[in-house]
């Protein structure tokens, strides 16, 4: 396969509206959407050049008092599987992984009210002087608003402290769908969608950068699809602190939502979504392909449905493995199989950059 380069008539992106999105979002014709979001993907990034990062995902606790109905890898506090590692723990962990290649550490958790606000700055402080050449991608926005709550402080006091113990960026995760009908019905006691929102604005203005996402193929409509993408669209303006946005589809194994949606969102489904957001999100510099949630083969066909991202090579990961989900490379495989779509691979950092060899 080789790549679509840009339409020499298009020079930049037309920023379209949310009845334009939904049209894009439902249009029959796959391969025309597919140009289209790959003539915009070559409009912002002109070379065949298609990125990846070495890193871990490993979990400091898997203790949760939320209760999503879609996840699989919470434990109440009184479970016998229930753990919270110590700081030295996770350093150990980004130690072996910054052996491995790793040069970024995601690291998340659940909703443990037993941990205060020194624990997480520990974290951070510990994994910087044993590892220095990972980057701490920690703490997703549900974890940082519940953490400002337990500790009495504002948002910014809170973000401020992760800045100072040497924090920079944060990943995206606990969007789902920005909707409140759909947040009232897989996850009621999580933060809001506009709580999810205001964490990343604060979070922006005090110098981080952080990716999106959303967890899709649930109980959403199309119409809540766009209003998600519309509404990180409306905060990249304000404050351009989104790196990439990153769409997964719900894994419905070994937890409530199981009977509802048996099993994951089609392939085609993801393909179409990703071109959409590719299109509609023209402020986000970046869209990244998951191999790792959608299969190696739906990962290659979404570089040429407007990714210019391809994920990472995950050392370690939980959450998806608790929902019967899994799905390994090597960096080695990850290089073979973007050359053999037709790109260039080029390691980058967590913040997009190449990583020189």
């Amino acid at each position: 396969m080789k790549p679509n380069g840009p339409d020499s008539s298009s020079a930049t992106l037309r920023r379209i509206d949310r009845e334009t999105g939904l049209a894009l979002l439902t249009e029959p014709d796959l391969p025309r959407l597919g140009a289209l979001a790959q003539e915009a993907r070559f409009t912002l990034h002109p070379e065949p050049r298609i990125t990846y990062i070495i890193d871990t995902n490993p979990n400091y606790t898997n203790i949760c008092t939320v209760g999503c109905s879609f996840c699989a890898f919470y434990r109440t506090p009184e479970s016998v599987e229930a753990y919270t590692l110590t700081a030295e723990e996770v350093a150990a962990k980004a130690v072996t992984a910054a052996a491995a290649g790793a040069t970024t550490m995601l690291l998340q958790g659940g909703i443990n009210p037993d941990l205060p606000l020194e624990y997480f700055v520990t974290l951070i402080r510990e994994v910087k002087a044993a590892a220095p050449g990972i980057t701490p991608h920690f703490f997703s926005p549900p974890e940082i608003h519940a953490l400002a709550e337990r500790s009495g402080l504002e948002l910014r006091e809170v973000l401020d402290r992760l800045y100072e113990a040497g924090q920079r960026t944060i990943p995206g995760g606990g969007a789902e769908i920005l909707s409140t009908r759909v947040r009232r019905r897989i996850s009621p006691d999580k933060c809001s969608p506009e709580q999810w929102l205001e964490v990343m604005r604060q979070a922006h203005l005090a110098g981080f950068r952080s990716t999106a996402t959303m967890m899709f193929g649930h109980l959403e409509t199309d119409e809540e699809i766009i209003e998600h993408l519309d509404r990180l669209r409306s905060l990249q303006d304000e404050t351009g602190g989104f790196t990439a946005f990153i769409p997964w589809s719900c894994k419905p194994g070994n937890n409530q939502l199981q009977s509802v949606i048996p099993r994951a969102a089609a392939s085609l489904r993801y393909l179409r979504l990703l071109a959409t957001a590719r299109l509609y999100l023209d402020n986000v510099p970046h869209i990244q392909a998951s191999w790792f949630s959608e299969g190696k083969a739906i990962g290659q066909l979404a570089l040429h449905f407007g990714a210019d991202d391809f994920g990472g090579v995950l050392l370690e990961e939980n959450v998806h493995r608790s929902a019967d989900y899994v799905n390994t490379s090597d960096e080695g495989e990850v290089r073979t199989l973007i050359s053999e779509a037709g790109f260039q691979p080029v390691q980058r950092d967590t913040l997009y950059r190449p990583v020189a060899s």
